[in-house]
């Protein structure tokens, strides 16, 4: 369905939408002061001082010329000879004062001349103006009698082997990619079924014929909003970044909004490389589609958008979707939930055939066999392990007691020696300095134990 702003059922908020903010910049038309202070002052010298050319003044010394009178000739011949004049030249020099105009030298090898843009000309510049800048440059040349000095009115200026376009395109390009405005990661995903799209472009133009009738055999669920703009000219820029503003105030908000124009020459179209548009793009809140008609060249507001179309007529292909795929997807789905209890019913059957196919069903007792079987054999090998296991423990077993029978006192007693010890504190006797005369000694034999009294004692060596 198209909204119209016209139609009165249309809210208030949205038939604002008919009637952009537009601004005629009024000082684009206007003579800076100083142009017309000099022109004024060049009048009242002209007719004060200005000499009959015809007469060939100045020519012996009765008929002298005064300065006045030779500047004003310069002025008329130089102004009527070159009222237009394209210069090849380099930037110096360069002067930006509050007033807004850009003052600067022009030069080459051997020469140079002063050169002035005047604030509104200045205004419309799509290059960025510096020193040591090659440039091909039209203006006009002025003389300034009072001075006796002349420079040239810079009215339309290029780098030298570079449209301005072009460069202008390449140095905002350079500067919003530095941003972050083209990065990928900022790109919203468009809905797969937008119900509320809105459409920034001009109402005359063949965007909207063009966008409704390739929608039509597509998709009709929709309502689309338009929200009017120029799409072309020194205005149309602002209007543009308006009219995506005021989308975003929609309510209910939308699901989609499309930006875009019919085909037209790069200059018709420059106004989608305008920084204002392009930063309004990047920053909707709403999903968008640049869909400006040119198929070779890409402007910044594709770059910048969520998606690209190359005409009005392709958008309603990439943001709508196709009736007939659906309407395959739908039969598709419709089959697939038509046969799910059938085929739900097939696995459970195919299941419970498998399950009575099995042995442990048709023949418990076989089961019960088996695990008998497993059980036995698992009691066999534990009794053998156990076995094993006490076997290898009395063999270690048996080595220990050897080894500590063979490191008994005993043994060393069943040899010959004996084991002397003091009385009840059982102290090992090794010397007769431990003991004194008539102190109680106990020796250990082999065979029984000798008590006895120290009488005396003596160094055998």
């Amino acid at each position: 369905m198209l909204h119209n702003a016209y139609r009165k059922s249309t809210t208030i908020q949205f038939s604002c939408l008919m009637r952009p903010l537009i601004t005629w910049p009024i000082a684009l038309w206007q003579t800076p002061a100083k142009t017309w202070k000099r022109s004024m002052a060049g009048a009242r010298f002209a007719m004060r001082d200005e000499p009959d050319i015809s007469k060939s003044p100045g020519q012996n010394a009765e008929d002298p010329l005064s300065v006045s009178q030779l500047n004003w000739i310069l002025k008329q011949l130089v102004e009527t000879a070159l009222p237009r004049v394209w210069l090849e030249a380099e930037i110096s020099d360069l002067s930006r004062p509050s007033s807004g105009h850009i003052y600067f030298t022009l030069k080459d090898d051997r020469c140079q001349v002063r050169a002035v843009i005047w604030r509104s000309t200045a205004e419309r510049l799509k290059i960025n103006l510096r020193d040591g800048l090659s440039v091909v440059c039209s203006g006009s040349v002025e003389v300034y009698p009072p001075r006796g000095s002349y420079q040239i009115v810079i009215h339309q200026m290029q780098p030298k082997g570079i449209g301005p376009l072009q460069l202008a395109f390449q140095e905002l390009h350079k500067k919003l990619a530095k941003q972050g405005l083209f990065d990928a990661d900022r790109k919203k995903p468009l809905p797969k079924f937008p119900r509320r799209i809105g459409f920034v472009t001009s109402p005359s133009g063949a965007a909207i014929h063009d966008f409704l009738q390739s929608a039509e055999p597509l998709w009709r669920d929709y309502r689309l909003y338009i929200i009017p703009a120029r799409v072309q000219g020194e205005q149309a820029a602002k209007e543009i970044a308006h009219g995506i503003e005021l989308a975003q105030r929609i309510s209910p908000s939308l699901d989609l909004l499309i930006v875009g124009r019919g085909g037209g020459s790069l200059e018709d179209l420059w106004c989608f490389n305008e920084e204002v548009v392009v930063r309004a793009l990047a920053n909707c809140k709403i999903p968008t589609v640049s869909a400006v008609g040119h198929e070779i060249d890409v402007t910044l507001s594709d770059l910048a958008a969520d998606a690209r179309a190359m005409t009005p007529s392709q958008a309603a292909g990439l943001v709508l979707p196709k009736r007939s795929e659906l309407q395959g997807l739908l039969d598709q789905w419709r089959q697939r939930i038509q046969q799910a209890p059938y085929n739900h019913l097939r696995r459970l059957k195919q299941q419970l055939t498998g399950f009575s196919d099995r042995s442990v069903l048709s023949r418990p007792h076989r089961l019960h066999q088996i695990r008998r079987q497993q059980i036995d054999e698992l009691e066999k090998r534990l009794s053998n392990a156990a076995r094993r296991l006490l076997q290898s423990r009395r063999q270690r077993l048996s080595e220990l007691v050897r080894a500590a029978e063979a490191l008994s006192p005993l043994k060393v007693l069943q040899r010959g020696y004996s084991l002397t010890t003091m009385g009840e504190s059982l102290q090992t006797i090794r010397s007769y300095k431990q003991v004194q005369v008539g102190q109680i000694i106990t020796t250990h034999l082999s065979e029984g134990i000798v008590v006895s009294r120290i009488e005396s004692t003596n160094d055998n060596s």
